[in-house]
Parts: C-alpha cells; sequence; structure tokens
C-alpha cells in the first residue's frame, strides 16, 4: 500500500477486500487474486499516462494477467474516490468496495463500451455489492465513469 490514507479512510481496510473476493467470486474467472495498489492521484496519473496514455488520475486501473510476473493488478487513486464518493454523496468505504469489485470484473473480462455491456456489468456489481451490504451504486445518482 502506497497512501496511508486508504487505511484512514476504509476501516478494516484488509477485510473489506477479501469480502469483495469473496462476494465476486462466481462472477470471476479465476482462482487467483490480483494484488491492490492503493495510491494517490499522482501515482494513478503515471500509470495511466504510461499505460493508457492518458495524462490524468483516474478512479481505477486494471491491468491483466502477464506471463512474466502477476495475477493481475488493480490500482486505485485516492483522490479521485474521495472527489468521487463526496461528490455522488456515497460512503467512502462503499464507494471503495464499488471499484474494488469493479476492478475484479474488468479482470474476469467484463467491461462498459457498449450500453449492453455497461448494463451487465453494472446489474453483476449491484449483485455482487448487495452481498455486501453497500447501497446500489446506479440508483444514488452514479454513472459509467469507473
Amino acid at each position: 500500500m502506497a497512501d496511508r490514507r486508504w487505511r484512514a479512510s476504509v476501516p478494516n481496510l484488509e477485510a473489506l477486500v477479501a469480502r469483495c473476493l469473496e462476494a465476486s467470486w462466481p462472477w470471476l474467472d479465476r482462482d487467483r487474486v490480483p494484488a491492490f495498489l492503493l495510491a494517490g492521484d499522482h501515482a494513478i496519473k503515471a500509470l495511466n499516462a504510461t499505460f493508457r496514455d492518458k495524462n490524468k488520475p483516474t478512479n481505477v486501473l486494471t491491468f491483466e494477467e502477464n506471463g512474466a510476473f502477476g495475477d493481475g493488478d488493480i490500482a486505485l487513486a485516492y483522490e479521485t474516490v474521495r472527489r468521487e464518493a463526496k461528490a455522488s454523496g456515497k460512503k467512502f468505504p462503499h464507494h471503495f468496495a464499488h471499484l474494488v469489485v469493479h476492478g475484479l470484473l474488468h479482470l474476469a473480462g467484463h467491461d462498459h463500451h457498449r450500453p449492453d455491456e455497461a448494463r451487465l456489468m453494472e446489474m453483476t456489481e449491484s449483485r455482487i455489492l448487495a452481498r455486501l451490504g453497500v447501497p446500489n451504486p446506479w440508483r444514488m445518482g452514479g454513472g459509467r465513469g469507473a
């Protein structure tokens, strides 16, 4: 973990990530656990520029499994996630859980570029989050920005 603000903002951080993994398991196509980088906007902006040619921070980045190393990675930007949670009136841990699930589904091959893909991914996220006791983010004014 690169940024200590995550632990201060998400009680029982590791347990919540583990619960997200467990709740998502039926929808995942893998039996491996990705690595998580919980960083600030600066670090995520650098990754986004290097790997996505987008010179700006984003809430969550996913990196597919690479045969040379890793089982897939999920990186989240603290300031962006904090801003989004506040702007949408969501609890920070709930928005964090949503983005962890979102990243896991991306690693499992889900996407949201087309409207039909987006609907399926949103429905799947909602089902998983309900298992965690997290309100449906799409009913609270969320959007497809994740």
